[in-house]
């Protein structure tokens, strides 16, 4: 048997170098086609475990895609990365070539940065994308089914060649041990390495080719299915976080709320009594807040005389000099919770409320008539109470929202001013319709005695009463002359809103009696008709 020397073995060696490198590298081949951290991971893996809804439709593609799993993982990891890149083709395990290709079309399409935009850092968000998408995945994935033969086609020979890289290694460890103490090497070692390698390069010849066949199947209808995707799933992404903006949610409070909680609270928004009128509602509050910053608090205004009351901000010397004698603080409490204390008057001033904000909204039958805009008087009533809400929230006032209809049907919600605002009793208040006719006395004299309650808790006074309703109707001679009788001895305003109906709110009507300032809204998409309420309430 010829010997060879350990030269050429050493020769053969280094022309194997290729094919031993690439099997040493094959347990690198990605089986995802986003670049992701392993705390980008961590979120997927997260999120996954907390979703039934992507377990389910993982489950649902994988019947007939075997890396439908992967997809979705890239589907995630591309809407929740900041800056999501795509490995390059060649990096990929084989069979994952067609997931590339569907996540490289998703990236692509036009819609890609609005969604983005909403999802980025968000794994909760990036979730909903991928679930608003499963229906262009599974027709990417049911029109690929001959690309994703030839990927799996080439998956089998990347396989075999790195087989073929393997058995060079083998060959040549063989070649290695039956050297002889002068390093020859047998000839027939030798010719084991060579016919090896020959075997590896026909194997790694028919994995490019069939790698290269597999990315050039042609795939027309994926870009039109991507887009489509991922439009569906930017419409929905941003409707979501209008929803969540309308309802006053922050994006602060919807990263630290619970995966299941925020899921259940989004759906509760998209199916509610007023999931129509988001828009509305977010307009009534951007609107508030405008209001609200042009509203000039304590304003001193042109002195012009002398009052009574209980500002003590305004009480002239002499009464303070009251303090001064331990005999008179008594006479001085008296005429402070009386509201009878000397004040500076003054001109131009618009004092603003200091007890509660009570809001008294009709729920009656009426109220489902729409407007213009197809807005509701119910939802254009509804959405000033929330703006109201905000208002008390920012001026540290109680807010308190009475429901009513019919004398037997009142609903009232409580919003304490050192509680946060709940929102789940916010939508309750929100969503709550009573239905009947309509009673002004009912709610008006529960609206009273919760001033009254409050005045004996707190000794606050200065409430306000806003009444927001489409009806007309009496009130009896004994019920008004207690009602006057408690707005002096409370110092509360009522504010009256007539929607869509003119005449509750013309001269000598019971509205107008009732009210300090009353005003008529018929155009249901002017949030503006009630903005004078947030600069003086």
């Amino acid at each position: 048997m010829d010997e060879i020397p350990a030269a050429l073995l050493e020769a053969l060696a280094a022309r194997a170098a290729p094919w031993l490198a690439g099997s040493a590298s094959a347990p690198a081949r990605h089986t995802t086609a986003v670049v992701a951290d392993r705390f980008d991971r961590i979120a997927w893996r997260d999120t996954y475990e907390q979703s039934p809804a992507l377990r389910d439709l993982a489950a649902e593609l994988g019947e007939r895609h075997a890396y439908a799993t992967d997809l979705l993982t890239d589907a995630f990891l591309a809407a929740y990365r900041v800056g999501p890149r795509l490995r390059e083709p060649g990096e990929m395990d084989p069979t994952r070539l067609v997931n590339h290709r569907v996540v490289g079309a998703m990236l692509e399409s036009p819609h890609f940065a609005e969604l983005h935009r909403e999802t980025a850092g968000d794994p909760y968000a990036a979730a909903m994308a991928v679930l608003a998408q499963a229906g262009a995945l599974r027709r990417m994935l049911d029109d690929s089914g001959d690309a994703q033969d030839r990927a799996e086609r080439a998956g089998r020979a990347r396989g075999a060649a790195e087989d073929a890289a393997t058995a060079v290694a083998e060959a040549l460890r063989q070649a290695a041990d039956e050297a002889g103490e002068d390093g020859s090497v047998p000839g027939p070692a030798a010719d084991a390495v060579e016919r090896a390698m020959e075997n590896a390069r026909a194997q790694a010849r028919q994995s490019a080719q069939v790698a290269g066949e597999a990315l050039a199947v042609p795939l027309p209808g994926m870009p039109a299915a991507a887009r489509g995707g991922v439009a569906k799933a930017a419409a929905a992404a941003r409707e979501e976080a209008a929803l969540m903006r309308a309802w006053g949610v922050g994006s602060g409070e919807l990263e630290r709320m619970p995966f299941e909680r925020r899921a259940r609270l989004a759906e509760r928004l998209r199916t509610g009594r007023l999931a129509r009128w988001a828009e509305l509602i977010g307009r009534f509050r951007q609107m508030a807040e405008g209001e609200r910053a042009r509203k000039v608090e304590n304003a001193t205004g042109e002195l012009i005389g002398v009052t009574l009351g209980d500002d003590l901000s305004r009480v002239i010397p002499s009464e303070l000099a009251h303090l001064g004698l331990a005999e008179l603080r008594a006479v001085f409490a008296a005429r402070y919770a009386a509201g009878e204390l000397m004040l500076y008057d003054s001109q131009g001033e618009q004092a603003t409320g200091r007890g509660a904000v009570i809001a008294c909204v009709d729920t009656s039958h009426s109220m489902y008539e729409a407007g213009p805009g197809g807005i509701t008087r119910e939802a254009w009533a509804k959405a000033c109470a929330l703006a109201l809400l905000d208002q008390a929230r920012r001026a540290g006032r109680d807010f308190v929202g009475i429901l009513f209809s019919a004398a037997d049907k009142l609903q009232v919600f409580h919003f304490p001013a050192d509680e946060p605002a709940d929102l789940g009793r916010t939508l309750d208040f929100a969503e709550t319709f009573l239905g009947g006719g309509t009673s002004y006395q009912r709610p008006l004299s529960a609206a009273g005695e919760l001033l009254r309650a409050e005045f004996d808790d707190a000794a606050r006074r200065r409430g306000d009463i806003v009444m927001l309703t489409d009806d007309d109707c009496g009130v009896t001679e004994e019920w008004m002359r207690d009602w006057n009788e408690a707005k002096r001895l409370l110092g509360f305003r009522v504010f009256g809103v007539a929607i869509g109906t003119p005449r509750a709110a013309e001269a000598g009507s019971v509205l107008e009696a009732l009210c300090d300032n009353l005003r008529s809204v018929e155009d249901f998409t002017d949030v503006h008709a009630a903005a004078d309420l947030f600069r003086v309430i």
